[in-house]
């Protein structure tokens, strides 16, 4: 295997191991409702919202967290869903999702540190 092979190994299981805790922290409902694929479009969205906007940009405050606004993030998850014909996805469940996907992404920071 290439290094770039081994690359995209590495993070297909970082996006499955991702997809995998945020399901966990999703009301049962939603977790028997929405698909890995949802979830995975969601994530997409998400990160590509965060690397275009210039969120990410922002001066971080004195604990050095950036304040992202996440009716902001909801909103274009679910334009950009609606222009791409991506159904089953709603403000409450999006919500859901980027809270879970945050705390994910704080809990890898806290594994870091440690």
């Amino acid at each position: 295997m290439t290094a770039i092979d081994d690359d995209l190994l590495l993070s297909a299981a970082d996006d499955a191991a991702e997809v995998e805790y945020i399901r966990k922290q999703l009301p049962q409902e939603l977790q028997e409702k929405l698909t890995d694929e949802q979830l995975y479009y969601v994530l997409d969205v998400v990160n590509d919202y965060y690397a275009t906007s210039g969120v990410l940009d922002a001066e971080p405050d004195e604990e050095g967290f950036i304040d992202i606004d996440l009716e902001a993030v909801v909103e274009h998850v679910l334009r950009t869903a609606a222009k791409e014909q991506i159904e089953g996805l709603d403000a409450d469940s999006v919500l859901l999702i980027v809270q879970a996907e945050g705390d994910y992404v704080d809990s890898i920071a806290e594994e870091e540190t440690e």
